[in-house]
């Protein structure tokens, strides 16, 4: 139940209860006070892509799912913020690919590990690694606790989602020759730049349409998936986004004003 009585009127209505959702969880332990300014970082870039799935990301996310398929050994990394918005998402995800779920986190405590743990066992993961003394391998070149990885999990894995901005381990991870899906709001970030695929959206729209997709293409034969890799460019799909954000912003400038919500639905 949100703090703040949230009228479904209001043209930042989701946004809103987003943020809510997300106060709930740190109250509740499972979100570090850094998740909230990194949200907000995020919801910034949101905003300049009109707040939707775009066809760039789409083209990521199908990409993404292909190559979680055909991965050997899938693991999702989980931090706070993607427990508190898309633990089912995660859940769901990881039985589709038969991935394993793993916690790893930047501000790491026994509490907050297990406050994730149970997040997502009442989202109905079965076992959830990283937790504890379980984190007991180390990313080589990486100083902060998110080198501490379960050998279990994100050590052995070919294949890791990383599901936030997390520039440092992506590049560790790219190091040891893992490919790296990314969700990252922020076109420009290191994460963005060193993964071998990213999703440029917001992950409560990207996991569910991850989902979805990775549940068609399962149905398919694996030709499919090798297809949608084969044809997919991840800079250029990268740039593109980049581009589009530049676009937006130059029409706002050319009409002199800054254009409402419902504005923005008519003109972009």
């Amino acid at each position: 139940m949100t703090s703040i009585k949230i009228q479904p009127e209001h043209p930042r209505a989701e946004s809103l209860r987003i943020r809510e959702k997300l106060i709930e969880h740190y109250k509740e332990g499972v979100v570090a006070s850094a998740g909230l300014i990194a949200h907000g970082r995020g919801e910034a870039f949101d905003y300049l892509l009109g707040e939707k799935t775009t066809k760039h990301a789409l083209n990521a996310i199908k990409a993404a799912a292909a190559i979680l398929l055909t991965a050997e050994k899938a693991v999702i990394s989980v931090n706070g913020n993607t427990a508190a918005l898309v633990a089912e998402e995660v859940v769901r995800l990881a039985n589709v690919v038969k991935a394993k779920i793993e916690v790893n986190l930047f501000y790491r405590s026994l509490e907050r590990e297990l406050a994730i743990k149970e997040l997502l066992e009442k989202a109905g993961a079965y076992e959830v690694l990283g937790i504890g003394e379980d984190a007991s391998a180390k990313i080589p070149e990486l100083g902060s606790e998110r080198r501490r990885v379960d050998p279990r999990g994100i050590l052995v894995a070919d294949v890791v989602l990383v599901p936030l901005e997390d520039g440092d381990r992506t590049e560790a991870l790219v190091k040891m020759g893992k490919k790296v899906i990314a969700i990252d709001l922020n076109p420009l970030s290191r994460t963005a730049r060193k993964a071998t695929i990213t999703i440029v959206d917001n992950v409560v729209r990207a996991m569910p349409k991850l989902v979805e997709i990775a549940e068609k293409l399962k149905k398919q034969d694996v030709k499919k998936c090798n297809e949608i890799l084969l044809n997919f460019d991840t800079k250029k799909n990268l740039a593109e986004s980049i581009t589009l954000i530049k676009e937006k912003l130059s029409k706002l400038a050319e009409k002199g004003k800054c254009l409402t919500l419902e504005d923005e639905k008519h003109e972009l």
